[in-house]
């Protein structure tokens, strides 16, 4: 596959939110995750396929997903980025929360 349809085949299976498969079907195991930035203060990066699988499983038992929105893929060369948004409610807090990231 080339970078345009990797980014199309990221956004279909996230849009419907297919985050195991897109995870296995499309990330090398090195993957390297950076979050702008943590709620805990610990460390942003995430480093390997089982620790991104943790990360999606934690996002799958702490928060109720209303609404999910994958806007793009915008690609250049190589190299491609997605705009998501979400409506969901953190499980422990029962806050409600509109989040956006690229």
């Amino acid at each position: 596959m080339n970078t345009e349809q990797v980014a199309q085949k990221v956004v279909e299976l996230v849009r419907k939110q297919a985050w195991h498969e897109a995870l296995d079907a499309l990330y090398d195991k090195d993957i390297v995750s950076v979050e702008a930035r943590t709620m805990d203060g610990s460390s942003p990066e995430t480093r390997g396929i089982d620790g991104v699988r943790g990360k999606v499983d934690w996002w799958l038992e702490n928060m109720q997903v209303h609404s999910f929105k994958a806007d793009g893929p915008f690609v250049a060369h190589d190299r491609f980025v997605v705009q998501y948004d979400a409506d969901v409610t953190d499980k422990n807090s029962e806050k409600r929360m509109q989040l956006s990231e690229v």
